[in-house]
């Protein structure tokens, strides 16, 4: 094994190539260390439990119908909503009555995004807040 250390050819070039081997050893000391001071993130979601395990209620809930047409005609248990009025009494009636009824939204496909977000912002004002939509499996 033997070394060259002078230039056989007579040439005197400059090397200029640097040697990258310390920077990617700093490098990755720099990446370990990163790696273990950063924190372990838990996706955890903290929630208080009820205590007291009551038992489901045998009653059926009375279940409120809200058909929105594509023209955006509201249906309230199939009778039509004539207008805003109209659907505030029907909903302030139902957020009276106990015990609350389940509230079964089947816009159309094709109903206005805005008509369904009025009503559902009405009922969330009155108080209603057991709400489904039904038919999401056409919207796919």
């Amino acid at each position: 094994m033997g070394m060259n250390v002078g230039n056989s050819s007579g040439d005197d070039e400059v090397m200029v190539e640097m040697n990258t081997t310390p920077l990617i050893d700093v490098m990755l000391v720099l990446i370990v260390m990163l790696i273990i001071t950063l924190p372990v993130q838990t996706h955890a979601v903290k929630m208080d439990l009820p205590v007291h395990n009551t038992p489901p209620s045998t009653e059926k809930p009375v279940i409120v119908s809200i058909e929105i047409d594509f023209d955006g005609v509201i249906r309230w248990d199939g009778n039509v909503v004539r207008d805003g009025e109209m659907l505030r009494s029907y909903m302030t009636h139902a957020a009276q009555t106990e015990p609350r009824p389940e509230i079964h939204l089947k816009p159309h496909k094709l109903a206005k995004y805005n008509v369904v977000a009025q009503v559902l912002a009405t009922a969330q004002r009155l108080g209603l807040d057991n709400i489904g939509i039904i038919g999401n499996e056409k919207f796919e």
